[in-house]
This record gives C-alpha cells, structure tokens and sequence, in this order.
C-alpha cells in the first residue's frame, strides 16, 4: 500500500479501529494499570498506524507491540499521573476489605510496574503480549521472533521480572 499523499490516512483505519482497539487499550493498561491512561495510549497508536502502510492482516502484531513500546515508554519516562492512578485502583477495588489491603495492592502493582520498566525491551513487551492474550504465533509474528523462541523469551522475561522484583525487596 502507498500513500497518495504527505500525511494521507489509511482508508481501513476506521475498520482496524474498530477491530483492534480493545486489544490496544488491553495491551497498555496491563503496563500503566489505569485505563485513562491506556485510552491514551491508543489514541497516540492509532494516529501512528493512520500513517504507516502496515498491511491490515498485519495490523494486529503491529498495533500491539506499539502499545506495549508506548505504554513503556511512558512508564519509563515518569510521567504518569500517580495520585489519579492511586485513587483510581482504590475505586475499582471496591471488594478489598479494608485500606491496609488497599494500600498493599495498590504498591505491589506499581512495584511490579516499575520492575517492567527495568526489563530489556524484547522481554517486557513480549510478556505484556502474552498475558495480553495473543497466541505464541502472534507473539512471535508481531516481534519478529521465531514461534520457538516465544516461550523461551517470556519465561526468562517472568525470571527476570521476579529478579527485579526480588533485588528491589530486599534493598527495602
């Protein structure tokens, strides 16, 4: 597909829209923990795929690797609103029992988060992937990966993810 011109918009881009943007949103709130944040995310994707010549049979691989990096990066940058993030989990628990198990849910989520930032790109996104719901096929297809090579990468992406985790508790 070419473009015809500067800044030209996909003519399918309101057909993957539709199809996809669950699975973006899913995707980038399984990094960030807060939709708001996550619709963001899409947004951005979404403008981005607008311009690209991916073809749509590819769209799927490509859109959830770009919410992944993007969510990533924004969660490496810093520039999350925390406060909102916070009062937000807190609502959403509305089953936990009392503020203790709040609190203790809530910074075991953002030391998680912040663990996930600290891993090699390939390994966090290719986990975030896969507890996203795509298949190794798809894993592998949208990261380029042999569909082999897919488990071995999330389960060093886990180890390593309990490492960092590990190695930050106990500085504590």
């Amino acid at each position: 597909m070419s473009r015809s011109s500067p800044g030209a918009v996909r003519a399918d881009l309101e057909d993957v829209f539709r199809r996809d943007y669950p699975l973006v949103v899913g995707v980038a709130a399984r990094v960030l923990g807060s939709r708001d944040q996550a619709e963001d995310v899409a947004q951005d994707v979404f403008l981005s795929f607008g311009r690209t010549t991916v073809p749509a049979g590819e769209a799927r691989g490509w859109l959830s690797v770009a919410a992944a990096h993007t969510a990533l990066n924004l969660l490496r940058s810093g520039r999350r609103r925390a406060s909102r993030e916070e009062f937000s989990a807190v609502a959403q628990d509305a089953v936990v029992s009392d503020v203790a198990d709040a609190v203790v849910t809530r910074e075991e989520r953002r030391r998680v988060r912040t663990a996930l930032a600290r891993l090699p790109r390939t390994q966090a996104v290719a986990l975030v992937l896969r507890h996203s719901g795509l298949s190794y096929t798809e894993v592998a297809a949208a990261l380029d990966l042999s569909p082999g090579s897919v488990g071995t990468t999330v389960r060093r992406a886990e180890s390593a993810l309990r490492k960092e985790l590990n190695r930050h508790a106990s500085s504590l």
